[in-house]
């Protein structure tokens, strides 16, 4: 997996490459609470190279909403592939994720 991430003001476009799985999920973590330290709370997460997340990667995005809202901030999933959507709806999180079809919609459904 490779992650890439961009700022912009408040807000940090972290783009997934890749599966979100176990093994991966630290790197997530690590760049997220990089960001936070960095006074960022606000997150558009872009899923358009993410084919598959299992358990600990639905956990970790899970973790990624509870710490933005603890800073006030939100995140949402963009250009979401159809695997992770029927994940997201099978694991019934789906109504818990602000899922966009573009990046651009995302970016500006936080500004």
């Amino acid at each position: 997996m490779k992650i890439h991430h961009e700022d912009y003001d408040q807000l940090t476009v972290i783009k997934i490459k890749g599966d979100l799985i176990s093994d991966e999920t630290d790197r997530l973590r690590r760049i997220a609470v990089e960001r936070m330290d960095e006074r960022i709370r606000d997150f558009v997460l872009d899923l358009s190279e993410m084919e598959f997340v299992d358990s600990k990667g639905l956990e970790t995005l899970i973790w990624l909403q509870d710490q933005s809202a603890d800073r006030l901030g939100q995140i949402r999933l963009a250009a979401c592939q159809e695997t992770v959507l029927k994940i997201l709806e099978i694991t019934r999180l789906a109504s818990r994720f602000d899922c966009h079809d573009e990046i651009d919609a995302a970016v500006k459904s936080l500004r």
